[in-house]
């Protein structure tokens, strides 16, 4: 019975433990074959353990190329995301204007429209214009897609800000643009910053709507997929391991800054 009632008591944080193990599950897998030195062309099966593949991480033709290049989209992508979907954000709350209701709902079609679709209109799109596919096709259409997930996180942040900070700021005669930078900024910071990693990963991760507006350009995603066909090269596993770890870290730093933020406002 008292093992019974420990059970109920802790149900809920064994439950989230329990999800959050089944989410970290894939990662698990692909840092453990990270350290796998495969005998055939596919990483499926252990065999041996080797450090080889993390001495040498560009040992695979065109991998490091392609990670580069999606590192550039996805930056320049996370930029022009963030500076567009913030003005969008503050304009839909600040401001009443004409269709201010259609323009809500516009913003959300991109989150709820299937990938397929939204890459097929893109590519018909750039045909019609006549432009050539490639970096620049793949980068305007990675700011479309990830422009509303940046304005739904930026919108959520600047609706909970409370105005009469920036009217004090104004009576203690700072100026418009002193007051943006110095209250209004900063408080919006956490939801600038959520929009802009959100939109980084959703950039660096997309697949479909690059594929379908690349050309002969191959990010690292597609080059993923490519390698799929033909054999999984080690190297992928160390990437993506990479990846996952920097992640990580980047969350720890928040919190941590966080934290002493806090601990110096208390």
């Amino acid at each position: 019975m008292t093992f019974v009632r420990w059970i109920k008591r802790h149900l809920v944080i064994i439950a989230g433990l329990v999800t959050l193990g089944y989410l970290l599950l894939p990662n698990v897998v692909v840092t453990v074959f990270s350290f796998n030195n495969p005998k055939g062309r596919f990483n499926y099966e252990w065999q041996q353990f080797s450090t080889d593949a993390w001495t040498d991480p560009c040992g695979v033709a065109d991998l490091c190329g392609s990670l580069s290049l999606s590192l550039q989209i996805a930056a320049w992508a996370t930029l022009g995301a963030t500076v567009l979907g913030t003005l969008i954000a503050f304009a839909l709350v600040r401001y009443r204007f004409r269709a201010r209701g259609a323009v809500n709902s516009l913003i959300f079609m991109p989150m709820a429209m299937p990938e397929v679709v939204m890459a097929a209109s893109l590519l018909t799109l750039f045909l019609n214009m006549g432009a050539q596919l490639g970096f620049w096709t793949i980068l305007i259409a990675h700011i479309m897609f990830c422009l509303s997930f940046v304005v739904t996180a930026v919108k959520a942040r600047v609706m909970s800000m409370d105005p009469r900070l920036e009217e004090a700021a104004r009576d203690l005669y700072a100026g418009p643009l002193q007051t943006f930078v110095r209250v209004t900024l900063p408080i919006a910071a956490p939801g600038i910053a959520a929009g802009a990693l959100l939109a980084f990963a959703l950039s660096f991760d997309d697949f479909i709507i690059t594929n379908f507006n690349a050309g002969s350009t191959v990010t690292f995603p597609m080059f993923v997929w490519g390698s799929a066909q033909r054999g999984t090269p080690v190297q992928i596993n160390v990437i993506g391991t990479a990846m996952f770890i920097v992640a990580v870290l980047l969350v720890l730093a928040g919190m941590v800054v966080g934290n002493r933020r806090k601990r110096q406002r208390a």
